[in-house]
C-alpha cells in the first residue's frame, strides 16, 4: 500500500503547527511542517484571536507540507488525502448569509464573559443549565458569550447564518462548506448531552436565533474538497476537508494508547496536558446528575460517539503567564530553566486554587498568586523558580482532588492515569502526579492531538477502521514512558490544606 499522507493543523492557545502524518502499514510517522505563535491582540472592544494571521499559517503549512510529502525519503512518495483542523474549544465566528465573517472572533478569556455567565445563570438556573447540557460551568464557554454578544453589540447575532466554532471556521475557510463538528459543538454548553444534538429550548431561552445552529457532524465527516484556488496556490490536487475531533482534546483522547484490556475495564483515567488540563475518564453515557454538577465535571463530545467526562483545569497556563511576567521584567527564562529553577525550590511552601477566576485573564500572574498568598496567609513567592513551584506543586494537587472526585462519581478506583500531549514533557510535573496521586503514570504521546487529528481523519478516509485499530497504531508508533510514585507522603500530607483553599473559592 503507498504511504498515505493527513495533513493535521493543531491550533492551541499559544501557539500552532502543521503537521504531515504518514500512515503506511499500521505504522504513522510525524513530521512537522510549520509551526507558528498564536496571538491574542488587545482592540478597543476587548480580546480577539489574530485570525488572519492564523489564517496565513495555515496557508503557509498547507504549502509546507504538500513540498514535504514530495520530497519525504522512503519507498515511494506520500499520496495526500486530506487535511484537518483541531483547536481549542468554545470560541467562534458568525457569518452571514453572503459567507462574510461577521466581525474578528473574541478570545474565550475575554473580560465581557464575566457578568455575562453571572446574568445567564441568574436567568436560567444552573440545575436547568445542568440538566439540558451536562457541561461544567466556566465563564468563557459559548453560552455566556453569546450573551455578553447579545448585551454588548445584538447585530452580529441578527444578521448570522452560521455559527462556526474555530476548527469550523476554518474548514469553511479550506472547504467553503459551513458544518459543526461534534466535538468541538460540545463545549458550547450548548448541546443536548444525551441526544447530541442542540439543546434549543435552551437557546431560544437565552434570546439567541436558533437558526444559525447548523446540522452537527461526527469527528471524520468528510465536509468538502480543499477549494480550487487554495489547491493551485498551495501546488496540489483537490485534497479533502475531514473533519477529525476538532476540540483538541477530542483528538488527544483519541490518542491515548491504553491497552484494550484497561480501556474494557475502565479503571483509566487521562490528562490532556497543555495550556488547559483536562482530566477524565472516558465513557459509552453521560453523567448528568447533581453530584457531578456540584463536582464541576462536563460531558464533552469524542470521538467514534464516546462521551469525555472530564473536569477543566487551568494547566500549564499558569506557568505560561508567569514566564510572560518575567519577561516584562527583563528575565527572559526558557521552560527547561523554569523548571530547573522549580525543582530546587522549596516544595508546598506556597499552593494555590489553579481554578481560581482570578487566575483566567492574561497578564500580571505573578501579582495575582502574590495577592492569593497574602489573602490566605501564606509566604509570598520571591524567585521565579518559587513561582513556578507553587504553580506545579498545586496543579498535582488539583489532579489528585479531581481524580478522588472521578472516583465517586464512576462509582471504581482509577488505577492508570495516561498523560497525553505537550505538558507531558514536563518531567517535573510527571513525577509529582505520580507522587500526588500515588498511582502510576503513563506519559506520551507528546503529539497526541495531531496523531488523533490525522487518524480521525483516515477513519473518514477508510484508512483506519475504528477507535480501536486507531490507538493499536499509536502503540505500535510511540513508545511511552512510565512513571512511578517515589515519595507520595508529603503530597498526602498537604491535601488537607490544598483542600482548605479551594474552599474559600
Amino acid at each position: 500500500m503507498a504511504r498515505q499522507g493527513f495533513i493535521a493543523f493543531d491550533l492551541g492557545a499559544e501557539s500552532g503547527r502543521a503537521m504531515l502524518a504518514v500512515l503506511e502499514k499500521d505504522r504513522l510517522e510525524l513530521h512537522e511542517a510549520h509551526r507558528f505563535p498564536n496571538r491574542m491582540l488587545l482592540l478597543p472592544d476587548g480580546w480577539h484571536w489574530d485570525l488572519t494571521g492564523l489564517w496565513a499559517n495555515l496557508m503557509e503549512g498547507l504549502k509546507n507540507a504538500a513540498r514535504m510529502a514530495a520530497t519525504l525519503p522512503g519507498p515511494g512518495p506520500v499520496e495526500l488525502i486530506s487535511l484537518g483542523v483541531d483547536t481549542w474549544g468554545v470560541d467562534f465566528g458568525l457569518v452571514g448569509a453572503s459567507g462574510q465573517l461577521l466581525g474578528l472572533p473574541f478570545v474565550y478569556r475575554d473580560p465581557r464573559n464575566v457578568p455575562a455567565m453571572k446574568a445567564t445563570r441568574r436567568k436560567l438556573g444552573d440545575k436547568r443549565i445542568y440538566g439540558a447540557t451536562g457541561i461544567q460551568f466556566m465563564s468563557f464557554n459559548t453560552i455566556y458569550q453569546l450573551a455578553a454578544q447579545r448585551a454588548t453589540e445584538p447585530g452580529p447575532l441578527k444578521l448570522a447564518e452560521h455559527i462556526l466554532f474555530t476548527p469550523d471556521l476554518l474548514h469553511y475557510f479550506f472547504s467553503g462548506k459551513a458544518v459543526n463538528e461534534a466535538t468541538i459543538a460540545s463545549t458550547a454548553q450548548l448541546v443536548d448531552p444525551f441526544s447530541g444534538k442542540w439543546a434549543t429550548g435552551l437557546i431560544k431561552a437565552l434570546g439567541v436565533p436558533t437558526r444559525m445552529f447548523g446540522r452537527i457532524v461526527p469527528a471524520g465527516t468528510r465536509i468538502g474538497r480543499l477549494r480550487q484556488e487554495l489547491a493551485a496556490e498551495a501546488g496540489l490536487q483537490r485534497l479533502e476537508v475531514i473533519a477529525p475531533g476538532g476540540h483538541d482534546t477530542a483528538s488527544a483522547v483519541a490518542a491515548v494508547p491504553v491497552q484494550p484490556e484497561v480501556r474494557a475495564g475502565g479503571r483509566w483515567a487521562y490528562i490532556s496536558s497543555g495550556t488547559w488540563s483536562l482530566m477524565g475518564a472516558e465513557l459509552d453515557a453521560p453523567i448528568v446528575t447533581e453530584a457531578a454538577r456540584r463536582a464541576g465535571f462536563t460531558n464533552e463530545r469524542g470521538v467514534e460517539g464516546k462521551i469525555r467526562f472530564l473536569k477543566n483545569i487551568m494547566g500549564l497556563w499558569l506557568v505560561q503567564e508567569t514566564r510572560r511576567d518575567f519577561a516584562r521584567q527583563g528575565k527572559e527564562l526558557d521552560y527547561p530553566t523554569l523548571m530547573e529553577m522549580a525543582g530546587k525550590s522549596e516544595p508546598f511552601r506556597t499552593l494555590i486554587d489553579p481554578d481560581r477566576q482570578d487566575f483566567m485573564a492574561p497578564g500580571g500572574m505573578c501579582a495575582r498568586i502574590a495577592d492569593f498568598a497574602r489573602h490566605t496567609g501564606q509566604p509570598v513567592p520571591q524567585t521565579p523558580g518559587q513561582f513556578v513551584r507553587c504553580c506545579l506543586d498545586s496543579l498535582a494537587l488539583a489532579y489528585r482532588r479531581t481524580v478522588d472526585n472521578l472516583e465517586k462519581l464512576l462509582g471504581h478506583p482509577i488505577e492508570v492515569l495516561h498523560i497525553v500531549g505537550g505538558g507531558g514533557k514536563n518531567a517535573l510535573l510527571n513525577q509529582m502526579t505520580a507522587d500526588a496521586l500515588d498511582r502510576t503514570v503513563i506519559v506520551g504521546p507528546f503529539e497526541a492531538t495531531a496523531i488523533g487529528n490525522a487518524l480521525t481523519q483516515a477513519i473518514g478516509a477508510r484508512a483506519v477502521r475504528n477507535l480501536d485499530h486507531l490507538r493499536a497504531i499509536v502503540r505500535a508508533s510511540f513508545d511511552p514512558l512510565t512513571v512511578r510514585p517515589k515519595d507520595p507522603a508529603p503530597f498526602a500530607a498537604r491535601r488537607e490544606q490544598f483542600e482548605s483553599l479551594v474552599v474559600r473559592r
